[in-house]
């Protein structure tokens, strides 16, 4: 659950800007309200706009709670390329969540097949809320730059 920051007492409406538009949004919201609001098509990204010195925050399109600031400024751009490290390997990807079975096809080419074949996916240096950690099969895992995973193809007893 995500708790209220302390300037944000309930809902209002706030006016921000999207790709240097304005819009009024209510406060808190969505980043799939968001994304809707400002017409963002399919393939790009909405981008919370930082100082200088920080880089541009992607929001995600979904159900996330997002807290917005009177006149904040947002900008739609083409998805992040995140560096991440299979197998001891660098491999390019577009996305922020990766499936159990999409790892595995990054670890091997082609990937083993037959009745015994299983896999185990650990991971570490992943974001804040997921550091570390084991991938089990059909589940998903949020990335970020160099995080490392290690798959490991295993034969059924």
């Amino acid at each position: 659950m995500t708790t209220m920051p302390p300037e944000v007492e309930s809902k209002h409406q706030v006016r921000i800007h999207i790709n240097q538009h304005p819009h009024e949004s209510t406060n808190p919201t969505t980043g799939a309200a968001l994304y809707t609001l400002g017409n963002i098509p399919a393939g790009l990204e909405l981008y919370r706009e930082v100082s200088m010195d920080k880089e541009a925050t992607a929001i995600e399109n979904g159900p996330e709670t997002v807290y917005l600031k009177d006149d904040e400024h947002f900008h739609s751009g083409p998805s992040k390329e995140f560096t991440i490290i299979v197998n001891g390997r660098k491999k390019e990807v577009s996305t922020k969540t990766l499936l159990f079975d999409q790892i595995v096809a990054l670890a091997f080419n082609p990937v083993p097949v037959g009745p015994n074949i299983m896999f185990t996916i650990t991971y570490r240096k992943g974001p804040h809320k997921n550091p570390e950690g084991t991938l089990t099969e059909g589940a998903n895992v949020k990335i970020k730059d160099e995080m490392i995973f290690d798959v490991t193809e295993t034969n059924k007893s």
